[in-house]
């Protein structure tokens, strides 16, 4: 797993939301992009984190920052996970890893004894030149945007 650390540059990539509109990074130049990456819609950590997010997200927009969550599910999964939740930012659905594989964050991980490949729970703060300017490794569930603005 070659994920991106502080001060790489981003390559370039385009997915589908979960409403079918493609999103490029190229949208966010200029801006601060948080790229939250999560293991599965609706399941308790990722609901916990996510929401943490939707609850923050005032604070966040006021420190500058645009939110962009990805996880290998499909467009009606993530439709229907921003729905119920009511999550004001996009959700990618990156089923081909297009996403996921330019950041770096798939690979083997451990599971109640069980070994498999699956995306690891990170996030990474993308300034407006398109580089790395933190990368958060053990994110903190319900408390990831303290995290974030800290």
């Amino acid at each position: 797993m070659k994920t991106l650390k502080v001060g790489d540059k981003v390559p370039a990539f385009s997915s589908t939301d979960q409403d079918g509109n493609t999103i490029h990074l190229s949208d966010y130049s200029g801006k601060n992009l948080v790229v939250f990456f999560y293991p599965r819609a609706n399941t308790p950590g990722c609901t916990a984190e996510a929401c943490n997010l939707r609850d923050n997200y005032k604070e966040l927009q006021d420190a500058g920052y645009e939110l962009l969550g990805v996880s290998e599910d499909s467009q009606k999964k993530q439709a229907n996970f921003r729905n119920k939740y009511e999550f004001p930012f996009p959700l990618l659905t990156d089923e081909d890893h297009t996403v996921i594989n330019a950041f770096g964050v798939w690979g083997p991980k451990k599971f109640m004894g069980r070994e498999y490949d699956g995306i690891h729970r990170m996030t990474f703060v993308v300034d407006g030149e398109g580089k790395v300017s933190k990368v958060i490794e053990k994110v903190k569930a319900k408390d990831h945007a303290a995290q974030l603005l800290a």
